[in-house]
């Protein structure tokens, strides 16, 4: 592997999606004062479940290795024209994409794929590269998609639920919308609904002190990290939604969307449900996914 440390890593497939990514990434990569590293490597295409199907297969594999080169300059100068002080690095891998792009993580800054939504199915059955490095990967991931070719002037939303990979994606998101110089809108979920088995007293339970004190540990919490970004004008928004419907709420006037994760592996994460990979399936602005010190 080439030297990625503090590096924005773009994975690239020659497809205009990913040319379209590497852009963005370029752009993130000036905004905080990086370099950026494009990769090309390998698809991860799933079983072979047929003699067809293999062919298939090899004749992708061919047709991504040939290519290579070529999918690296047109990256490339396609930044380039949009950034041309920028420090740009290409490398070529013959391993699936996942593998090399989780290994460049232990030492970049930060990893961005582009593609469409993710289906559940997809996720489960064949695999996924962005679903693999969002969970293996050491640093942050942004999934990319919606078209922006920059960081424009919407909030950036972040997940906000108190616990460890959440703190750690608030203070990206603060560290993201001070170099873009955009709001950090700070959303809780939070329903009023008692747990399964607990008794139906709902009479005795005063609602709107809880409400109160969930909101309170919301700002306090936002308020802290806010310190250390004075610049940063932050907002805070308690949602009586689950956590995934209530950050996409919030999509329409945003530009990114920031969420921690624990790490699940992939199959966890399809049939429970998890935030991140419901973000990741309907969200149609830029994910990023990060995870706490340890996971």
């Amino acid at each position: 592997m080439a030297d990625t440390t503090g590096a924005v890593v773009v994975g690239i497939d020659g497809s205009d999606i990913a040319i379209a990514a590497a852009r963005w990434a370029g752009a993130v990569a000036t905004r905080i004062g990086a370099p950026l590293h494009i990769v090309h490597a390998m698809p991860s295409l799933g079983r072979n479940l047929t003699d067809a199907a293999a062919a298939i297969r090899a004749a992708i594999m061919s047709y991504q290795a040939d290519s290579s080169q070529i999918f690296l300059a047109d990256a490339a100068d396609a930044v380039r024209a949009a950034w041309p002080d920028l420090r740009i690095d290409t490398e070529s891998h013959s391993e699936p994409a996942d593998r090399a792009l989780i290994v460049a993580s232990r030492t970049a800054r930060l990893i961005v794929l582009g593609g469409n939504e993710l289906s559940a199915a997809r996720a489960l059955l064949l695999g996924s590269t962005t679903l693999a490095v969002a969970t293996h990967a050491h640093c942050p991931v942004v999934a990319w998609r919606g078209g922006a070719a920059a960081p424009g002037r919407d909030p950036i939303v972040v997940g906000v639920d108190g616990s460890a990979h959440g703190q750690v994606a608030l203070e990206a998101a603060f560290e993201l919308a001070e170099a873009f110089d955009v709001p950090v809108r700070a959303v809780r979920s939070w329903t009023a609904a008692l747990p399964p088995g607990a008794p139906a007293i709902p009479f005795v339970v005063d609602w709107e002190a809880l409400e109160a004190a969930q909101l309170t540990e919301l700002v306090e919490t936002v308020d802290a990290v806010n310190k250390r970004h004075p610049g940063v004008r932050a907002e805070c928004h308690l949602e009586h939604e689950g956590p995934a419907r209530a950050l996409l709420q919030h999509a329409a006037t945003a530009q990114l969307i920031v969420v921690g994760t624990r790490g699940r592996n992939a199959l966890a994460g399809a049939l429970l449900g998890s935030t991140s990979l419901n973000l990741l399936q309907h969200s149609t602005i830029p994910v990023m996914v990060c995870h706490a010190e340890g996971d």
